[in-house]
């Protein structure tokens, strides 16, 4: 109770409201700058003068002022996140290396979810960028960035993940695409499929066009077709809506899809259409959400190391900040790898097994 006065009864020289640092010198008789010392370097100070510090801020009830520190120093000890999608499991992973690293560093993370919507990224980079925070991690939507670039414009470092940038004082952290996409038609190839559809939801989608490139250089090596459909997204809904008008509409025996939600739509329609996955039709998916190990059917996925972005992203951001003016701005690229599961798993007695209703060649042999 009488520390709950403290805070409200009138400090030494006759102000009121918060006690400030120096009320706290005052009460203890020492320099502004021994009070300052204790708060952020307190190994400076001998502990007997710690302990009379420490005891007037119990008693006045001080707590420093994080936003004047802040404007003092031009930044504060966090780094705010701006991820596009916390619903994907891959930018949860993201966040979790991202907050290991930071807290190894002592700094605080900050998290953001822009949900794919423009406004709300632009409004949260220039809210971290009111903040002062020390730096921003972004997963950004397409180009344009102007409002990435304008934080960069005031000293701020932005690293990029999942992204590259065309201005050279950017740091990104990129995941192979194109090499995702090949070792996902590689392993339908492998597999048997050599009537291959792209699902490919979002096409004007830089990261999607890569994972294209990487099913096409596959599909020229084995000698397999290769089909590409639009898809309006890459949820659920849209790969068993468009999945089930292709599966109307030509033989098709193996799906490659650039997220598991479109997979998981994709077997939806195979199964309501009496299209036995994996006997009969395989289907990969791509990012590795948690939810794709237990569906119904697991999904069979590539991979991506989202923790270690996390952590990388973290990492090239800390190095700007000690560096200065001399840091040297690059591109981290990591590869992705696959998961076989039951989606691509055919039995060894039903792995040549002809459709019930689509003839089945012999599978080329891989150059």
């Amino acid at each position: 109770m009488a520390q709950s006065r403290a805070r409200t009864r009138h400090t030494d020289d006759g102000h009121s409201g918060s006690p400030r640092i120096q009320d706290v010198a005052r009460r203890a008789g020492v320099a502004i700058g021994t009070v300052s010392n204790v708060l952020n370097n307190p190994d400076l100070v001998a502990e007997q003068t710690r302990l009379k510090v420490e005891a007037a801020i119990a008693e006045l009830g001080f707590v420093r002022n994080s936003a004047a520190r802040a404007l003092a120093a031009r930044r504060t000890d966090t780094v705010g996140l701006v991820l596009i999608d916390i619903g994907n499991s891959l930018f949860v992973d993201i966040a979790r290396g991202a907050e290991g690293a930071a807290a190894q560093a002592q700094l605080k993370l900050l998290l953001a979810n822009s949900d794919s919507t423009r406004t709300k990224q632009d409004n949260y980079l220039e809210l971290f960028d009111q903040a002062r925070v020390a730096g921003i991690l972004l997963t950004p939507l397409e180009e344009p960035l102007d409002v990435a670039y304008a934080v960069l414009g005031h000293g701020r470092p932005v690293v990029l993940v999942i992204a590259t940038s065309p201005d050279p004082h950017t740091c990104s952290v990129m995941v192979n695409e194109e090499l995702g996409g090949y070792l996902a038609a590689t392993h339908l190839i492998h597999g048997g499929a050599r009537r291959l559809v792209f699902l490919a939801g979002l096409p004007d989608l830089r990261l999607i066009r890569r994972r294209l490139a990487g099913v096409e250089r596959a599909v020229a090596e084995t000698g397999a077709s290769l089909d590409v459909v639009e898809a309006p997204d890459l949820v659920i809904g849209a790969g068993r809506e468009v999945g089930r008008r292709v599966l109307l509409s030509q033989p098709v025996d193996g799906v490659v899809c650039p997220s598991d939600l479109l997979a998981v739509g994709v077997i939806q329609a195979a199964t309501d259409l009496g299209i036995r996955v994996p006997d009969e039709m395989l289907v990969v998916g791509y990012d590795d959400n948690h939810f794709a190990s237990e569906s119904s059917i697991p999904v069979s996925t590539v991979s991506l190391p989202g923790y270690r972005m996390g952590e990388l992203a973290v990492e090239l951001l800390l190095e700007e900040i000690e560096q200065g003016s001399s840091h040297v701005h690059r591109t981290v690229m990591l590869d992705p790898h696959l998961i076989p599961r039951r989606s691509t798993s055919r039995l060894p007695e039903t792995n040549n097994k002809p459709s019930r209703n689509r003839s089945s060649p012999a599978a080329p042999e891989l150059l």
